[in-house]
């Protein structure tokens, strides 16, 4: 499967708010792919229309080669979904949790429970599978979340917001998840607040905006749509930030003098560097900090959107919506 997810010119209405216009996307098999934008841009509906549980008005959608509203139950067996919230029962232990998503799917209760097995070792929760889900930590929990929607082994799966609440340690758990998962051929389609998440998963990357892709790349395509590299150079003598303007390459310098730094795009990483140390020991200024910096996610994220938070919580019905909707 080349392609597992292929959208082209979809659209999605409620009442008079245009929540998907015109959108496209194409994911490729066997790989991680972040879908940024700020709240209300259509994340959470493109994620529920995927995953059939919301009909789009118009345009092209297939899931694992599958059209989402023709063959709905084709899409369904070939999926997994992780939402926003955790769908684990806490009073039940890990193993009958996954038993029970098992039985649901029909899977048997023999076969249910040697896929609670495989999935409590895959996700290294073996030795708590039969502790309550309540005495759980965060990412043990958000693990075993994982563990649930891939019990019938999906093709391709929908992590909608997957380390929301999760401390360093439980996201960077649940990432590690997600790397073994494409490691063995799965597709995922992550949608996500944390910049660095994408930045740390996806091979590609869409930004929405107002229903409709306005960027897709790799994070370091669209890095480079911001800006290239730039050389930041802290002063311990404010009085000489002028002096030391002219010392950096380039004519684009710009002066932070709340912060005493100096900072200009460079080509060049190395040589930039190279070149402005000496030239800056040549005049005897000191530097406190001097620092090669690379665009980041977030510089990205609002140039492209315009910075706009632009949603107040509710869809086009005056509805409460998700936090990604």
């Amino acid at each position: 499967m080349t392609d597992a997810i292929v959208v082209e010119g979809a659209r999605k209405r409620y009442g008079d708010k245009q929540a998907l216009d015109g959108l496209g996307l194409v994911v490729g098999g066997g790989t991680v792919h972040g879908l940024l934008g700020p709240n209300g841009a259509g994340k959470t509906t493109t994620v529920r229309i995927l995953a059939t549980l919301l009909r789009h008005d118009e345009g092209l959608v297939r899931v694992a080669g599958f059209d989402v509203r023709t063959h709905a139950a084709d899409v369904r067996r070939r999926i997994g979904l992780l939402g926003q919230h955790a769908a684990v029962d806490e009073e039940l232990g890990g193993r009958q949790n996954l038993e029970m998503f098992g039985r649901l799917h029909h899977l048997g209760a023999r076969r249910a429970g040697a896929r609670a097995d495989e999935l409590l070792e895959r996700f290294g929760l073996a030795d708590t599978g039969r502790k309550p889900v309540k005495r759980y930590s965060g990412g043990m929990r958000r693990r075993l979340d994982l563990a649930a929607s891939l019990i019938t082994e999906p093709a391709v799966l929908f992590l909608d917001e997957p380390t929301t609440g999760l401390d360093p340690r439980g996201r960077g758990e649940v990432w590690e998840s997600v790397r073994s998962l494409v490691g063995g051929g799965t597709t995922v389609l992550l949608t996500t607040q944390y910049l660095e998440e994408a930045d740390q998963l996806a091979d590609r990357i869409s930004v929405v905006d107002r229903g409709r892709v306005v960027a897709d790349g790799t994070a370091d395509e669209l890095k480079a749509r911001v800006g290239g590299d730039r050389i930041d150079v802290v002063l311990r003598d404010a009085r000489r930030l002028d002096e030391a303007t002219k010392l950096l390459p380039g004519s684009e310098v710009s002066v932070d003098r709340d912060r005493r730094r100096v900072s200009a795009p460079v080509t060049d990483r190395m040589a930039a560097l190279a070149e402005t140390v000496r030239a800056l020991e040549a005049a005897g200024i000191e530097a406190e900090d001097i620092a090669l910096r690379r665009p980041t996610l977030d510089e990205v994220f609002l140039h492209l959107t315009g910075g706009r938070d632009g949603h107040d919580g509710r869809d086009g019905r005056g509805q409460a919506t998700e936090v990604a909707a």
